[in-house]
């Protein structure tokens, strides 16, 4: 296929999004789940320990043994069609690109699902979209709030893999979105709906996935993005402090993480006498381990074990319609003055002269 450099250097850019969420294991195997960790504990902002220290521990100690474990864990909550947020962040991305393509002959804006960590890779996802023509690409980490851990090693993977590139595309990203009206109304919405539903528990817990103190300390603004998050939805649904919490799940090794920590909060309000406990994770854009396993499985048998009756899960936003709304308006907001205009015939025939 002719290649003509001129009408590709003159023609009006071409937008994308791209969405970018955590990954997960290609299937409920010991040796996909090895990889999988080998590739995330491999992140230096996700495990800020010098690789002199950490390398012979994450190799003779944790991938040797850790995916076995985890295996029955995660094939506990596969779909037939997938990895649960594989299958949602697909799920979204197609809803986001529908959105945004608004069906009143708009020009259609692609979007592509990608995974911090596993498939589909950013690489691909970048190279899918340079076939695309992509040049202005806005890139939306699925990170409500934002972290080192998880927002800043999205960013670092793009441009990792675009510091190669002749022709680097125009970027624009959302670096948090904790407060966002939008998002906050599609909580609400989704615990209204449980509600609705199931009846409504005597609490509410909101549990985020934790990170070690030290991080916090050193600086990054998690904990506190977390807590306006639970706040602005605590005010959305009349809440007080007698009526719902704010906890930190996923605790991984000896060193403090984020307290309070979900589990002993559980057994704390089965002491207490709360017996139908309703719990949200207000940080997973999508469904996946930590929610379906740790969250509705584990921590259910917990609080149970410690006396309540039964925790009621509130599964995550996912591709439900509210939060494609949400995603599609701080897509929008990214892209404003960048939407795609024709192509003009005669710029390029005059560049072609030139040339």
């Amino acid at each position: 296929m002719h290649h003509d450099p001129v009408a590709a250097h003159v023609t009006q850019p071409r937008v994308g999004v791209l969405l970018v969420n955590l990954g997960t294991p290609d299937a409920p195997t010991p040796a996909a789940i090895r990889r999988y960790l080998g590739e995330f504990l491999s992140d230096p902002r996700v495990i800020e320990i010098p690789r002199a220290i950490w390398w012979p521990i994450l190799h003779g100690f944790i991938l040797p043994f850790r995916p076995r474990r985890l295996a029955h864990a995660y094939a506990s909550i596969w779909y037939e069609n997938g990895a649960p947020l594989l299958v949602h962040t697909r799920a979204l991305a197609a809803g986001v690109e529908a959105g945004l393509s608004g069906g009143n002959g708009e020009p259609a804006i692609p979007v592509f699902p990608a995974m911090r960590y596993g498939s589909p890779s950013i690489a691909s996802a970048l190279a899918d979209a340079r076939e695309r023509g992509v040049r202005r690409l806005v890139v939306i980490p699925l990170y409500p709030q934002y972290s080192a851990t998880t927002t800043a090693s999205v960013m670092d993977a793009v441009f990792d893999n675009l510091s190669g590139e002749r022709w680097m595309p125009e970027l624009r990203s959302v670096h948090s979105y904790h407060d966002d009206p939008g998002y906050i109304a599609a909580l609400a919405e989704s615990v209204r709906r449980h509600w609705d539903a199931h009846g409504r528990g005597e609490h509410l817990l909101m549990s985020f996935h934790g990170i070690p103190q030290r991080y916090f300390d050193a600086g990054d603004p998690y904990h506190c993005l977390c807590h306006k998050t639970a706040r602005l939805l605590a005010e959305a649904l009349d809440l007080d402090d007698s009526t719902c919490s704010v906890t930190f799940q996923s605790r991984f090794g000896k060193a403090p993480w984020l307290q309070p920590y979900t589990d002993e909060r559980i057994d704390a309000l089965a002491a207490a006498g709360v017996r139908r406990l309703d719990a949200i994770c207000p940080g997973f854009a999508s469904d996946c381990l930590e929610t379906l396993e740790e969250m509705a499985m584990q921590y259910g048998d917990r609080f149970r074990a410690a006396g309540g009756e039964a925790l009621r899960y509130i599964p995550a936003l996912n591709a439900d319609d509210a939060h494609v709304e949400a995603i599609t308006t701080l897509a929008r907001r990214q892209l404003d003055g960048w939407m795609p205009d024709a192509i003009d015939p005669e710029l390029i025939a005059r560049r072609a002269a030139v040339l």
